[in-house]
C-alpha cells in the first residue's frame, strides 16, 4: 500500500512524509503522474499562495490526473492550502479557480481580526465521521492561514473552529478529505487524525 505525497514545488513535505512513514506507511514524494495513479491515496500538501500553487498543477500537468483519481474513488487528503484547493475558488489576490472538487470558496479574514490565525485553536464538532474518531470536542489543533473556506455545503464540515467568524478546520466527503491546520504539527490530536486516515485508506 503506497500513499503518494504530490510534489509540486510549494509544500512543506518533509514533516508530512515523517508524519505518515512513522505510522509505518509507505510513503512516496513525487510529482510523478505514474506513480500517483498506482498509488493507494495522495496526500496534497501546500503553503503558500493559491495562485502559485495552481500554477505549479497546471506546470506539473497534475490537475487532471488529480481529478481522475479521485473521481476513481481514491481516497485525496488536502492540508492547509491543499485542502483549499479541493474547492471552487479563492480570491487570494485576485480571482482563481482551484479544483473544484467541493463546493465552496477561500475567502479573506475580516481586518477586523488578527491576521495570519495563526497558533493552536480548539475542535468543534460539526458532525460524527470517521476522520474525528477518538477526537473529543475542544482538542487543539495548529493553524496558519490568512484565509479560510466559505463551504457550499455545510454537511461536508466535520470539526469547526471559532476565529470570530466559524472557519471549518475538517472538511469531509466522500472520498476526500481536507484540514486547514497542519496535523503534522498539532501533536497527539493530529497524529491521532493522521492514525485515523490510515485506516481509512486500509
Amino acid at each position: 500500500m503506497m500513499i503518494a505525497i504530490i510534489d509540486y514545488g510549494v509544500g512543506n513535505i518533509k514533516n508530512v512524509y515523517k508524519a505518515f512513514t512513522n505510522l509505518g506507511l509507505d510513503v512516496v514524494v513525487t510529482p510523478d503522474k505514474e506513480l500517483i495513479n498506482k498509488s493507494s491515496a495522495i496526500i496534497l500538501p501546500g503553503v503558500g499562495a493559491f495562485k502559485d500553487a495552481v500554477d505549479n498543477l497546471k506546470k506539473y500537468d497534475l490537475v487532471d490526473c488529480i481529478k481522475e483519481n479521485v473521481g476513481k474513488g481514491k481516497l485525496i487528503f488536502g492540508i492547509c492550502l491543499g485542502m483549499q484547493l479541493l474547492f471552487d475558488k479563492s480570491y487570494e489576490d485576485g480571482e482563481w479557480d482551484g479544483l473544484g472538487l467541493l463546493g465552496g470558496e477561500i475567502v479573506r479574514f475580516s481586518e477586523k481580526l488578527k491576521v495570519p490565525h495563526m497558533g493552536w485553536n480548539r475542535l468543534i464538532k460539526a458532525k460524527d465521521d470517521e476522520i474525528g474518531r477518538n477526537i473529543k470536542e475542544g482538542e487543539y489543533v495548529y493553524f496558519v492561514h490568512s484565509y479560510y473556506l466559505k463551504p457550499s455545503n455545510k454537511e461536508d464540515v466535520i470539526f469547526w473552529t471559532d476565529y470570530g467568524v466559524k472557519v471549518p478546520a475538517v472538511v469531509r466527503k466522500n472520498n476526500i478529505i481536507g484540514m486547514q491546520f497542519h496535523p503534522e504539527k498539532s501533536g497527539k490530536t493530529g497524529l491521532k487524525l493522521l492514525s485515523n486516515i490510515k485506516e481509512m485508506i486500509k
